[in-house]
């Protein structure tokens, strides 16, 4: 561990952010024309489209289309440096930050602190479950979900018996939020469309695609009308919607589940199992909670000041999806905002001395939440209106192609959901045997570690840092 902590050179005012999710990278180039020094650590060498890794995981997309360099995001920018690290330890009485970068550790030396390391997927406490079945938070996870996906159908083709077949065909989503309806939306129209024609010993369209929820809805943010428009189009593509019910149980051939109502048991043979249900913040937010004596919530959320500070640390600010305020939800448009609004008033202390007592207030302005259910429909709620099929396609295509960064990835994307929509041809179904097994074998190897902390690197990669 370096003794002096590592700051650019000269007297400026020194930003350290972790994470180069939205949250991160929004505010990096907020800082662009600031008088500061800027110091992003994240654990990959890209910011990540988040919202659309299902469509990486089903074919749609291209990695390169969604998840950008975070060097040439930020190219451009002479105030920032980019450390591609591993956080390990956060000191906010020392003002320290240590990340470990492969061959060595260093330890960097902060005046303001942006956490912004997103967060990764929760089991509710039934981590055994994600040998499983697969979160979706990451490129590794999207690449493996695809990979399974599609050696499901390669298996079911030279199948010996029905009943193993019919194994192979059956896939279980658990968690009715948007990236769950997408995901089934999707895994449906690649049964009924895209592969239509592929295979001769079975019918694709015979795939059985179940989405299970413990809620009595889907997409529970988007109010009952929408939900239920959701739920039977969903229906109509073929989706089984299992609503009030319980995971109890995944292994490797199998999802059971509990009926909440009736404490009924019901066990599904399946070998694709994908887990969308909760998610569970990067445990550097209760590191820096348990300094500052406030406590984290279950999910790893951190209760925040108005200014999204934590405790009496002015300077120490946690955003996006790890903070916890106004029961704001854990999507893009959060961390952008919080992002931006931190960048603000960073900016406003050093270029104009404004004390953290005469801050405004955060306030998150909602524009909306958007689902797409299945080709050209789409669920739209923005405050009281409601937008559905067509209509919310559309929409939802404007704004997610907005936020993509760099010119060409919006072109690339919007050249590749085109021909989706001309053609039922995926062109991103391409698979490897290190996709289908690389995770699991990571976490056997990280088990079989005598010595966890000389190995961050085989760490869960699930989150923004």
């Amino acid at each position: 561990m370096t003794e002096t902590p590592l700051r650019p050179a000269g007297n400026r005012h020194h930003v350290v952010i972790i994470g180069a999710g939205f949250g991160g990278i929004f505010a990096a180039r907020d800082l662009a024309d600031a008088d500061v020094d800027v110091t992003i650590i994240n654990r990959t060498n890209h910011h990540l489209f988040a919202p659309l890794l299902y469509q990486v995981a089903t074919g749609l997309l291209s990695t390169g289309e969604i998840a950008t360099s975070v060097r040439q995001a930020l190219s451009g920018q002479d105030n920032v440096d980019v450390v591609r690290g591993d956080v390990t330890d956060i000191d906010v009485d020392a003002q320290t930050v240590t990340a470990y970068e492969g061959e060595f550790t260093r330890t960097y030396g902060y005046d303001s602190l942006i956490v912004a390391a997103g967060a990764g997927q929760s089991y509710f406490g039934n981590d055994h479950f994600a040998e499983f079945a697969p979160g979706l938070k990451t490129l590794d996870n999207a690449l493996e979900i695809r990979a399974r996906i599609i050696t499901a159908f390669e298996r079911a083709e030279v199948a010996e018996t029905a009943e193993e077949r019919e194994r192979l065909l059956t896939f279980v989503i658990v968690g009715a939020g948007p990236t769950g309806v997408e995901l089934a939306g999707q895994i449906a129209e690649m049964a009924h469309r895209s592969f239509s024609h592929g295979y001769s010993n079975f019918v694709p369209s015979q795939a059985k695609i179940v989405l299970i929820d413990g809620l009595p809805q889907v997409l529970p943010p988007f109010g009952k009308r929408l939900g239920k428009r959701a739920q039977r189009e969903l229906e109509k593509k073929g989706v089984t919607v299992v609503l009030n019910s319980m995971v109890v149980n995944v292994d490797e051939d199998s999802v059971t589940y509990k009926d909440t109502k009736t404490e009924e048991e019901t066990t599904i043979p399946t070998t694709t199992k994908i887990w969308s249900a909760g998610v569970q913040a990067s445990p550097l937010g209760k590191l820096i909670a348990d300094q500052v004596g406030v406590e984290a919530e279950r999910n790893g959320k951190v209760p925040v000041n108005a200014d999204l500070t934590v405790g009496d640390k002015s300077n120490v600010f946690i955003i996006g999806d790890m903070m916890s305020r106004d029961r704001l939800p854990g999507v893009a448009q959060v961390a952008i905002q919080t992002g931006e609004y931190v960048a603000k008033i960073i900016k406003e202390q050093v270029e104009h001395d404004v004390a953290p007592e005469a801050r405004d207030d955060f306030e998150y302005f909602d524009k909306g939440s958007m689902a797409i259910v299945s080709r050209f429909n789409a669920v739209v709620k923005i405050g009281k209106v409601e937008v559905t099929g067509f209509i919310g396609w559309l929409m939802w295509l404007a704004i997610h192609v907005s936020f993509l960064v760099g010119v060409r990835n919006q072109f690339v994307t919007m050249l590749s959901w085109f021909a989706n929509a001309l053609s039922p041809k995926r062109y991103n179904l391409a698979t490897t045997l290190s996709q289908m097994h690389g995770r699991t074998a990571l976490l056997k190897l990280r088990d079989l570690a005598t010595d966890e902390d000389a190995l961050p690197e085989l760490r869960d990669t699930n989150g923004e840092n």
